[in-house]
């Protein structure tokens, strides 16, 4: 049978900014502590790289990407959707950033046609759960699976099953606290929320072993860690090892802001962090030495039999006028110098050609 391929993309966080110069603009009104009006990061981007046309088509912060993901023609398609996507006013407290994407705007995330949104990510419940009861009742309206959130926490720990013509994936997802989920997020019996991985780890890794059993290939999505830096917590590498010894086939890694590094572990993929793909960070100062205009989209490729790790192939692009670009050869080059670098504790190195990025292990 031919190999499983799969597009897997880190945060895409549409709201704030992005939904700002979308068809049809939400309320820009913030409440973080130097910024008031969402169109403050437009402003910023179009002082560092440019004007803007407004409004801008729902395809245009995907860019060149759109073109590369058809290309590899993935048998499935999962994203870290990281906004919430409601119309509800009443902010989180406690929260120093907000994010929110006008349910108009939805086909901005629709253009990329991910068969799974994963939800259980620090920015969902921005506006209560009110906004997490949109957010669901949104993506169901248009035929998109979830996973990580949900109306009580048996949905929240379901997994989104996504039929591959050959086998069908299983896909969970969680969060841990160390993303900046507040516990009071945690969806229980009879309350919305989301799956907090802290308190769920031994139910997830039994979950991955009946999923496995059952014949399913198993995708695990986890939003961990912090920001920024390239290590990896030995927490985060042991519960990504339990995982795969249970019978996951991915761990699919996101929460910082840039790629962090990447591991097989008895053939299986493990993403530690797959960086931020679509967001309007761009004019922000800052952590310029992480290059986070620089994302990646990643296509794993599985054995459809065994789940075990054929290929990567990662295709860079760039962040300009908040639209991605494929990534110039310096910039390239700039990603493969440092993801092998951060990855080569881990066994695996990234060579690249033709613009391509792929890895190798051992």
């Amino acid at each position: 049978m031919a190999a499983i391929t799969l597009f897997l993309a880190g945060d895409v966080m549409t709201g704030r900014g992005i939904d700002q110069i979308l068809p049809h603009p939400g309320d820009h009104r913030l409440r973080e502590s130097f910024v008031r009006d969402a169109r403050y990061y437009v402003h910023a981007v179009e002082e560092r790289n440019g004007p803007l046309p407004r409004p801008v088509p729902f395809s245009w912060p995907w860019g060149s990407a759109l073109r590369a993901i058809e290309a590899a023609a993935p048998s499935a398609r999962i994203l870290n959707l990281e906004t919430s996507v409601t119309r509800a006013r009443a902010f989180a407290p406690g929260k120093p950033v907000h994010y929110r994407m006008r349910p108009e705007n939805l086909p901005a995330v629709l253009a990329a046609r991910p068969d799974v949104c994963v939800l259980a990510n620090n920015h969902v419940l921005d506006f209560g759960r009110a906004g997490l009861l949109e957010t669901l009742a949104v993506l169901s309206r248009a035929g998109v699976r979830v996973a990580g959130a949900g109306h009580d926490v048996a949905e929240a720990a379901s997994p989104a099953v996504v039929g591959t013509g050959q086998t069908r994936l299983a896909v969970f997802a969680a969060a841990a606290s160390s993303s900046g989920v507040p516990a009071e997020w945690a969806a229980g019996p009879a309350t919305p929320g989301v799956r907090l991985l802290d308190s769920d780890a031994p139910e997830l890794v039994e979950q991955v072993a009946a999923a496995k059993r059952a014949g399913h290939l198993v995708l695990v999505s986890l939003h961990w860690g912090s920001n920024w830096g390239y290590g990896v917590a030995s927490g985060q590498m042991g519960f990504a090892h339990r995982l795969i010894d249970a019978g996951a086939d991915v761990v699919h890694g996101h929460s910082s802001h840039h790629p962090r590094p990447i591991e097989v572990y008895r053939g299986r993929l493990v993403l530690y962090g797959c960086g931020d793909l679509v967001n309007d960070y761009e004019g922000i100062s800052g952590f310029e030495r992480y290059r986070g205009d620089l994302r990646l989209l990643y296509f794993p490729s599985l054995d459809p039999e065994t789940g075990a790790l054929l290929a990567l192939r990662m295709v860079p692009v760039q962040s300009r006028r908040l639209r991605l670009q494929r990534a110039g050869s310096r910039d390239e080059e700039w990603l493969r110098s440092v993801l092998t670098r951060c990855s080569t504790p881990f066994g695996t190195r990234v060579d690249s050609v033709d613009g391509v990025l792929s890895l190798a292990w051992r």
